[in-house]
């Protein structure tokens, strides 16, 4: 008998291709969505869908009592708010939640699987180090202390199998935010902000999901991993590599970081009424000007044998080249 996965936060990005690499794997899968969410796209699954509601523990035990699942992969949450409350409430409050229901309820539970960020720790203020597993949290934005709050609920819970997964920036077909910048450089355009040096790391979407994965079935539990596909990248890396894999030469330039900041602080002002967020704010800044965000992946790869499959340049190539087939570009 297959074993059986659930999966949170199914219908986004990243989701798609946890639930990819899952059946890939040979597991059962159930997908927990919003009843209001858009899963057109899943259509090609074989899956079935559950609707979780995460703000009460009781109720989630019934559903996972019903589903019997031996893993959790709990990938849910949101990157964009306008507070520290709804942060907090959807990524840490909601998590703590779903893993108590976990503990609480009568299911074969092996693995509950946290998808945190690297922003839970936050990026390094020199250009010489590298982030480890267990570097001492100092969160740029309210995202990353959104999940580091989460990451703290869950490590107190009791007999709960927990293993925290922390993605780099994580890119590949369907992302929505990067893909912003494959636009630009589409039609020529290729901006920068300030001139400053910087070390990025990133992460193909299928070497995350594939780690995800293979951590369910590992021996480890109570432990953290960050996760990226181990190189060192510099601010050019990623526009250097789209262009490759594009074949497009680019008119390149540098905005002040003032003026970005401060386009930043209009575009928070603009939305300040609106339900949406958008996309550059203040708390962006922090994440894009910081100086480095490298991380080690020694312990994933000895822990969980992850060997990412993508450098950088080969994983924006299959992603372009996804992006035209699907018409996105």
């Amino acid at each position: 008998m297959k074993k059986r996965v659930l999966i949170t936060g199914g219908s986004g990005f990243v989701g798609y291709h946890l639930i990819e690499a899952a059946i890939s794997s040979g597991l059962e899968v159930y997908v927990a969505v919003r009843s209001s969410s858009s899963v057109a796209h899943l259509s090609i699954f074989d899956i079935k869908f559950v609707y979780p509601d995460f703000s009460s523990t009781e109720s989630l035990i019934p559903l996972l009592e019903q589903g019997r699942y031996n893993y959790i992969v709990h990938a849910s949450g949101i990157t964009k708010a306008k507070s520290a409350e709804e942060y907090n409430k959807i990524n840490a409050e909601y998590s703590n939640n779903l893993a108590l229901a976990a503990v609480k309820a009568d299911i074969p539970l092996e693995k509950f699987v946290f998808v945190s960020s690297l922003a839970a720790i936050g990026p390094l203020e020199n250009l010489d180090g590298i982030i480890q597993d267990n570097t001492p949290a100092r969160p740029v934005t309210l995202y990353g202390s959104s999940k580091m709050l989460a990451e703290q609920y869950l490590a107190r819970i009791t007999n709960l199998p927990l293993v925290i997964i922390r993605p780099t920036a994580v890119y590949g077909p369907r992302e929505k935010d990067i893909f912003i910048l494959l636009k630009s450089i589409y039609k020529g355009i290729e901006p920068h902000i300030g001139k400053f040096s910087q070390k990025l790391s990133f992460i193909y979407v299928k070497d995350l999901a594939n780690v995800i994965v293979d951590s369910l079935s590992s021996a480890v539990t109570n432990a953290a991993y960050n996760v990226s596909d181990g190189y060192q990248y510099d601010r050019y890396a990623l526009a250097e590599g789209v262009k490759k894999a594009m074949h497009k030469k680019t008119f390149k330039f540098h905005i002040p970081v003032f003026f970005v900041s401060f386009l930043a602080t209009v575009m928070e002002k603009i939305y300040s009424n609106r339900d949406a967020s958008p996309t550059l704010n203040k708390e962006k800044m922090n994440e894009l000007t910081a100086l480095n965000w490298i991380c080690s992946i020694e312990h994933a790869r000895k822990d969980l044998s992850f060997k990412p499959a993508y450098n950088l340049n080969q994983g924006l190539e299959e992603t372009v080249r996804w992006y035209k087939q699907n018409n996105w570009l």
